[in-house]
């Protein structure tokens, strides 16, 4: 553990599988790991939890020793809060009794964090209930606070939101962005689904095989052209803004970042509230010149920085700088010889409004 970081790494086989994983993360934040099913995730998130005993591991927090060379401290010992992909709530208690069942574990005291998290996450309606009578997503919430309420120094999260269906995610996603900036610890956030890691993420490290690829703040590592993710058809950039000004009679908002500014669906935040905007490449466009004569209100001066092939040989990946920002275009081979994109070139960014994810 150096500064403002933390270090991790454990090796070795699971049956026929190799583990051989090191990487640093912040110690506050979302660091959201990332790679395709069976790439070693959750094995991973288990070494952490102490569910998995690999001899060759090393991690502390904190000041204290979870597992180096001589030193193996047993999972209930550790301080850890993990969401599964299944809520796993006590199907006899009330959500409040699950809450509290959190609450007990906590080594410190955890009374003031109840009503802040049953704020924060929108469960106050729901106490009395059992959990047979809520949705996927409402269950995932309770699970998320119960984890949090047990007061642990690291949280687990391993694909909280793969069993929800398209309404119970797009019904979580903002507890977990107000989530997000709330929380003091670390949290390790397992996904392979792109729109989780621009949405929630602020740290990315990227896994395959069983390794850690690439390791990096969010918005630079998913700009990276040489890791497999940036050549996804639902790759997409980050961007953190505020809001700066709010259309409403058009019920849109002005999103403004170091160097830019894009108008979104206006979704309730108030002038100077922060937000973070995912920008799918699919939904980027390139011109040479700016068009008025277009449904798109975002035509957005731009300098091309780079170029690579897509996951198909039609399509081109490009690189495009707004201010201080890149973001990605999908776009076909064709157009880019047809434009004769190069790095270096002045250009428009097209992008859709309705098209940006707050």
């Amino acid at each position: 553990m150096t500064g403002d970081r933390l270090s991790a790494r454990f090796a070795g086989r699971f049956g026929a599988f190799l583990l051989d994983a090191s990487f640093r993360f912040p110690k506050s934040g979302v660091t959201a790991l990332f790679g395709p099913s069976g790439c070693g995730k959750t094995s991973l998130l288990r070494c952490f939890a102490g569910l998995e005993h690999l001899p060759d591991g090393e991690f502390s927090i904190d000041g204290e020793v979870w597992q180096d060379g001589s030193h193996f401290r047993p999972p209930h010992r550790r301080e850890v809060g993990y969401v599964f992909q299944q809520a796993n709530l006590f199907p006899h208690l009330t959500v409040s009794a699950n809450l509290r069942y959190g609450e007990k574990r906590a080594k410190r005291d955890g009374k003031a964090r109840f009503d802040e998290l049953v704020a924060l996450l929108g469960l106050s309606a729901l106490l009395e209930r059992m959990p047979a009578r809520l949705s996927g997503g409402e269950r995932q919430r309770v699970a998320i606070a119960r984890a949090l309420l047990s007061q642990p120094k690291l949280l687990l999260m391993d694909e909280p939101m793969s069993a929800l269906d398209i309404h119970a995610r797009q019904e979580i996603f903002p507890y977990l962005q107000n989530l997000r900036q709330s929380l003091s610890i670390p949290v390790l956030y397992v996904t392979h689904a792109p729109d989780e890691v621009a949405r929630l993420a602020d740290h990315l490290a990227v896994m395959r095989d069983g390794r850690v690829i690439a390791a990096g703040p969010t918005a630079e590592t998913l700009a990276r052209l040489d890791l497999p993710m940036a050549h996804e058809r639902r790759a997409g950039i980050a961007i953190d803004a505020r809001i700066a000004d709010i259309d409403l009679r058009w019920q849109l908002a002005l999103a403004k970042f170091e160097g830019g500014a894009l108008w979104i669906a206006h979704t309730g935040r108030a002038v100077g509230e922060p937000v973070r905007l995912m920008i799918h490449a699919r939904d980027v466009s390139i011109a040479l010149t700016e068009n008025l004569n277009v449904s798109i209100i975002n035509r957005v001066p731009a300098i091309v920085r780079e170029i690579a092939r897509g996951d198909h040989p039609s399509v081109m990946i490009v690189h495009l700088e707004i201010g201080s920002r890149l973001i990605m275009a999908r776009v076909t081979a064709r157009s880019a010889n047809l434009l004769s994109l190069q790095p270096g070139m002045a250009v428009y960014a097209q992008i859709k409004s309705v098209a940006i994810i707050d």
